[in-house]
This record gives structure tokens, sequence and C-alpha cells, in this order.
């Protein structure tokens, strides 16, 4: 298993201060792990500031950018899927590649994403 990939209501969750979800950021750093969040997810988390709690998240973890190649994997994705939502594909296309378990509030629709493309995500509800 490789590391961990943050969704939106990852995001979101750390912002509102969620102890839970810090506990879990929190151990990840600490065992060496530095988790992914996709460009598109920072850009559905981030209205412009200040968002001093996401902003703190963000400097511990890397922004995976959505490269051309990513991109069309990502439309791949929503094709075989018939989702339209190209956020959630490219968090389900990187974690994949990554082999990244992935913290999200909407573990329902990547798994759609996922099983379309015939493989299986390990999804945690934040």
């Amino acid at each position: 298993m490789g590391g961990l990939t943050y969704d939106t209501g990852a995001l979101l969750a750390a912002e509102k201060g969620r102890r839970s979800f810090w506990a879990i950021h929190k151990r990840a750093l600490e065992r060496g792990l530095r988790p992914t969040v996709p460009a598109g997810v920072l850009a559905q988390a981030w209205r412009g500031g200040p968002q001093a709690e996401l902003s703190r998240l963000l400097s511990g973890c890397r922004i995976d950018a959505l490269t051309e190649a990513a991109s069309r994997a990502t439309g791949a994705a929503c094709a075989r899927s018939k989702r339209s939502d190209v956020v959630d594909a490219s968090v389900v296309v990187g974690a994949l590649v990554r082999q990244d378990v992935v913290f999200t509030s909407d573990p329902e629709d990547l798994a759609i994403v996922a099983a379309a493309l015939d493989k299986q995500l390990v999804l945690h509800r934040v």
C-alpha cells in the first residue's frame, strides 16, 4: 500500500478543526507519510482565505498536479463510470496509481469510479 490521498471532504474536515481527522494527519506525518491532495480537490476547498487550518494542513501535504496524462486518464475514468465529476475521477485515478488510501466524505461515488476501472480503493469516511 502507498500513502494517503485527501479528497475535498478531508480538507473541509481539517478546516472545521475536526480532531479525529487531525489525529489521522498527525499520525501520518509522524510515520513519515506526506499525504497527497489532488489539485482539483484543493480548488474545490479553497475559498481565498484566510483559511488558517487548511493552510496548516496543506503545509504537510503534496499537491498532485493535473497533468495532460492524468487529465486523459481522468476523462477516460469519467467515460467508463458514466460520471461527470472530474475531481472525483482524478482522486480515484491518482490514488490507484499511487496505491493510496483515500480519506473522503463521499466514498460511494469514488467506489463507483474505481469499480468502473475494475479496481478497488481503500476508502475511509471522514
